[in-house]
């Protein structure tokens, strides 16, 4: 009877079992870590870049006599080149340095105000930016300003209205300044896309021509010349990949 009655009661306490199991709390669930990806934008970085640029020159003479404005013309096209940078990211702050190559051939011809006979040309073949930049990211878009040196070549000519003889020529390397806005959209964790726009404030210089200056006796020429330009920007940067963030 003891045993009977030992094994009665081991079954009902078992039968009870989940009973009580029900009745205990349910165990929570530990949520999956939220990995959140980060674009980093420090590293070395080398591109290509095209686009529109137009180059507006002012023509004036300078001699002992006093200065003879002379008008002005612009000349739109394309230019191309390339460009090579560091940027440094610190938070969402990006910091960078840069130099930018670019071939041109913006060529604008007019006939000059103070002789007819004679017309000039004025052609930007080139130009190069050295600026520095500072921009706000977020993640992988950033956008920047920049600003700094820049430099043209560019290339004078007097030449006869009718007949078009070239009667005097001079060639010029000039020094001034630009600034500029850009945004920029890394695509991968190393290539990225971007847009600009710049301005380059040239200011004036005299030039002298390579023979007697034909519209003015004796008289230097002084050209005052500015360039916008509009690029879109493809670059590829040697830094590391996105980072994780938690």
């Amino acid at each position: 009877m003891r045993v009977k009655s030992f094994l009665m009661g081991f079954a009902a306490l078992g039968l009870s079992t989940p009973v009580f199991a029900a009745d205990l709390p349910a165990r929570p669930v530990k949520a999956p870590v939220v990995v959140e990806r980060v674009y980093d934008w420090t590293g070395l970085y080398i591109g290509a870049n095209g686009g529109w640029g137009e180059s507006r020159n002012c023509w004036s003479f300078t001699s002992a006599a006093g200065a003879f404005p002379d008008g002005c013309s612009s000349k739109s096209g394309g230019v191309f080149g390339g460009q090579l940078g560091y940027r440094w990211q610190m938070g969402q702050f990006v910091f960078g340095a840069e130099g930018q190559g670019d071939w041109a051939s913006l060529r604008a011809s007019r006939t000059s105000l103070i002789n007819a006979a004679f017309s000039e040309t004025t052609k930007l073949d080139a130009f190069g930016l050295f600026t520095g930049q500072i921009g706000w990211a977020w993640n992988a878009a950033l956008i920047y300003l920049k600003g700094g040196a820049a430099v043209t070549d560019n290339r004078y000519d007097i030449f006869t209205t009718v007949g078009g003889v070239g009667a005097a020529s001079a060639t010029a390397t000039r020094w001034g300044g630009a600034v500029g806005v850009g945004f920029e959209y890394g695509f991968t964790p190393n290539w990225s896309v971007g847009i600009e726009y710049d301005r380059l404030f040239m200011g004036d210089a005299n030039n002298s021509f390579s023979v007697a200056n034909p519209i003015v006796a004796g008289a230097a020429n002084r050209v005052g010349q500015d360039v916008d330009l509009v690029l879109f920007r493809l670059n590829y940067r040697f830094g590391g990949p996105v980072v994780a963030g938690y």
